[in-house]
């Protein structure tokens, strides 16, 4: 073979060695940039917290953080997005990485939000065990051992930013803070069957809003006036939850109620044993909501981050909102005053949440999200939400965010734990929380063409 033939050979190895590597860095970085990483670290958190048993504020509290730190993890890897320091209460700028070195922006961002939904779960060694398992799986990808080390670093350099950030909300101090007192006021709230639990966060407004100016932002008319005359307003809501069941679509209206029942710990008594069945919150749902948006939507690793933390903050802000008024009211449950006044042996489908009835934090926290997530992916994204299956509910279908914020909205006074103006002022309480949202929050640098909007 000649010498002109070798050099030709040796120069289209080197041309075939330079493409496999350039190709294997690419590759790495886009198959790190799988969304599914980040769907699989926000069910991780979702799995802990049924797990953990916190109530729906707390849990939205968590959801809230962990996303943030997920998405400011991912800001210096995309010029076009900024951070959220700044437009968040109290956030300050976020650390930044190191000039001139290589990032996989998808590990620092998976980094942040399990190291932060760690700090904040009880069960600390099932979020570790999976942070290491994740990790294992993206440094697989080919990742260089350089990249990952600096990446991990920089994720874990933002979710202690974010905790520290988290330290000064009054979450800590509100552990301290006095129980709900009761009293013999008829019409105001108290601990109801089975087990006769205190009221849940009675000081929740005590937590900083992440958007809103205050935990009153967006205060609802007052709920109408506890009266025990058959000719009153309230009596006739009382009795509309009472025959809520009575009606020809009996058996869809059970359906409703259960699958958006969400009750993260429901008890059941058989004699003197006692057990208690585990579900999603709330919160969980819509984050589960989220993800089957962005699945259907083909939505990239930064798209999903940004719809997770928007509707994350409209949680958590939300449930501020909700809270403060369910403990200014401290309107009493249906399930107290049917059996106390009209028939002792009613009881609701469902099982009556341990705080006070107004308004419904379903309605609130849904229609926040619906919102936001319309804002995203459009006023008629139709969609199948199966996120109940694991429970034993079939997937229900709708045509839209708002259709299924509607219809979890009702499924509280089917399930005999709301009056209908909870419902219904909730319902409007919410959209003003996810618009609020809306309006402050932005990802994009370009105000005028990328903002986030409300489509109603």
């Amino acid at each position: 073979m000649s010498n002109k033939m070798n050099m030709r050979l040796l120069f289209f190895g080197i041309l075939l060695l330079l493409a496999a590597c350039t190709k294997k860095e690419v590759n790495y970085q886009e198959a790190a940039a799988n969304p599914e990483f980040y769907h699989r670290s926000v069910q991780q958190i979702t799995e802990v917290i049924m797990h953990d048993i916190f109530s729906p504020p707390v849990a939205s509290r968590i959801y809230a953080y962990a996303n943030i730190a997920a998405y400011e993890a991912l800001v210096p890897g995309s010029p076009k997005n900024v951070s959220l320091a700044g437009q968040l209460n109290g956030l300050e700028p976020l650390p930044k990485p190191e000039a001139g070195q290589e990032y996989c922006y998808p590990l620092a961002s998976v980094e942040a939000m399990l190291t932060v939904g760690k700090a904040m779960l009880f069960s600390e060694e099932d979020m570790e065990q999976f942070r290491q398992q994740l990790g294992t799986e993206m440094v697989q990808l080919g990742i260089p051992e350089e990249v990952v080390r600096r990446s991990s670093a920089y994720g874990a350099a933002v979710a202690q930013h974010i905790l520290a950030w988290s330290a000064k909300d009054t979450y800590k101090e509100s552990r301290s803070f006095p129980k709900y007192t009761i009293t013999d006021d008829p019409s105001k709230w108290r601990p109801t069957p089975p087990d006769y639990m205190d009221g849940v966060e009675p000081s929740w407004n005590k937590i900083r809003p992440f958007v809103m100016d205050s935990c009153g932002q967006f205060k609802p008319s007052p709920p109408t006036k506890f009266s025990l005359d058959k000719n009153s307003q309230f009596y006739k809501e009382t009795m509309e939850v009472h025959v809520a069941l009575d009606a020809p679509d009996k058996e869809e209206r059970i359906t409703i109620a259960k699958f958006w029942d969400c009750n993260p710990y429901v008890s059941t008594h058989a004699g003197h044993v006692m057990f208690a069945t585990k579900k999603i919150t709330p919160g969980g749902h819509w984050m589960g909501i989220a993800k089957i948006a962005t699945r259907k939507s083909k939505a990239d690793f930064l798209k999903t981050s940004e719809a997770y933390t928007l509707t994350a903050l409209a949680l958590i802000d939300g449930f501020i909102s909700c809270w403060d008024e369910k403990y200014r009211s401290q309107m009493v449950r249906p399930e107290t005053v049917i059996n106390e006044n009209i028939d002792e042996n009613w009881r609701p489908l469902l099982q009556t949440p341990p705080f006070p009835e107004y308004t419904s934090g379903h309605s609130v926290i849904s229609n926040a999200s619906a919102v936001v997530l319309t804002s995203i992916f459009g006023d008629n994204f139709a969609f199948t939400d199966d996120t109940e299956e694991p429970f034993g509910m079939e997937a229900r279908k709708f045509k839209s965010f708002y259709e299924a914020a509607a219809e979890a909205a009702i499924s509280r006074m089917y399930g005999g734990i709301h009056y209908r103006p909870a419902i219904e002022n909730g319902s409007k309480q919410g959209r003003q929380v996810g618009e609020w949202v809306l309006k402050k929050v932005r990802f994009k640098k370009n105000k005028s063409t990328e903002q986030l909007t409300t489509t109603k």
